[in-house]
């Protein structure tokens, strides 16, 4: 029922995630927060069994301001997918992996470029201009396919995503409660309204 969205565009990441936590059937909480800032430059949205993604999602975080900690350097988004993917996989060959889908939004300072990761619960790890994981991504990836560009703007990477969660909230049978979405770009993360 989680639904994640990423929009990459020539100098920024949108994201967006839906807000409400579930159980099964069972609508447990409204407002629930389903990223992390990993650095000043590097989000990450995750989706997936409820301790899981809290346990996995604290735990990188928490490894990530670490190294920043000890090193003196921010890690660029596409080392902190690296080390996302590496725990993913390492907890893959133990009794209790985690189930849980990521992605990985960042501005790298050392580039000047924006990029998206996208991260399965098997440790699949993928560079990509757009990504959806859960059941929104069923409904809303030919539409990331048809309307996304390489240049698109950061008005336009909203509109798309207001198209997005306006496909969900026609066409599933659930009722889909506000998304949060959050820009991702050279000066830092912020949240904008969808």
């Amino acid at each position: 029922m989680e639904t994640l969205f990423g929009i990459t565009g020539k100098d920024f990441v949108i994201t967006a995630y839906d807000s409400k936590a579930v159980a099964s059937i069972t609508l447990m909480k409204i407002g629930e927060n389903k990223s992390r800032e990993l650095n000043p430059h590097t989000l990450m949205l995750f989706s997936g069994e409820p301790g899981d993604g809290v346990h996995f999602s604290e735990y990188i975080e928490r490894n990530i301001k670490l190294y920043g900690i000890r090193n003196g350097i921010e890690l660029s988004p596409r080392a902190v997918a690296s080390f996302a993917r590496r725990e993913l996989a390492d907890s893959l060959r133990s009794r209790k992996p985690y189930s849980v889908n990521l992605l990985i939004a960042g501005f790298d300072v050392k580039t000047n470029k924006p990029s998206l990761y996208w991260l399965d619960h098997l440790a699949s790890l993928a560079d990509v201009p757009f990504a959806a994981h859960g059941y929104g991504a069923y409904y809303c990836l030919s539409l990331l396919d048809r309307y996304h560009r390489e240049d698109i703007t950061e008005e336009e990477g909203i509109k798309l995503l207001q198209k997005c969660v306006g496909e969900l909230r026609n066409r599933m049978i659930l009722n889909m409660p506000d998304f949060v979405a959050k820009v991702v770009n050279k000066d830092g993360i912020r949240i904008v309204q969808l």
